[in-house]
């Protein structure tokens, strides 16, 4: 898996990311601890491939918790996993609260800040933490935590 440092931020390309709902896991060095950090990028079904808002990465360390979100293609797994039934793409969840987060969707946070991964099912106190993205040329890279 890549790994995204300050140096060598590049953790996909624009070509191996084209198809909507791709993902690709990477390591993220956080720059004020050190430590790797898993993370994942999803291309989104809207926007364009030129542009961040086509993307979303984010840490697969849940907040406030010690478990691992994870990306969750298959629609049926939803229903049955976390008893979601709405779903009409792909979502992130957390296994332990069975909270269910939206990629599409944005919410707010306390101090009037916008960020990707609406909860739509569940309890969890925040949304993944985000990384924030930029594409340069035909590169993707991970920049830092937003």
């Amino acid at each position: 898996m890549p790994h995204a440092t300050a140096t060598a931020p590049e953790i996909a390309t624009v070509a191996e990311m084209a198809k909507p709902w791709t993902s690709k896991s990477f390591f993220f060095v956080n720059q004020v601890t050190g430590e790797n950090v898993p993370a994942l990028l999803i291309r989104l079904s809207s926007g364009s491939a030129s542009q961040t808002n086509g993307y979303w990465a984010l840490e697969t360390n849940a907040p406030f918790g010690t478990c691992q979100l994870e990306y969750i293609s298959d629609l049926d797994r939803l229903v049955n996993d976390y008893d979601f039934r709405s779903a009409k793409h792909p979502m992130v969840g957390n296994p332990c609260s069975r909270s269910v987060f939206d990629p599409l969707k944005m919410s707010e946070i306390p101090g009037n800040f916008w960020v990707r991964g609406s909860l739509v099912q569940g309890s969890d106190v925040r949304p993944p933490l985000g990384i924030e993205l930029k594409i340069q040329g035909k590169n993707i890279l991970a920049i830092r935590t937003e």
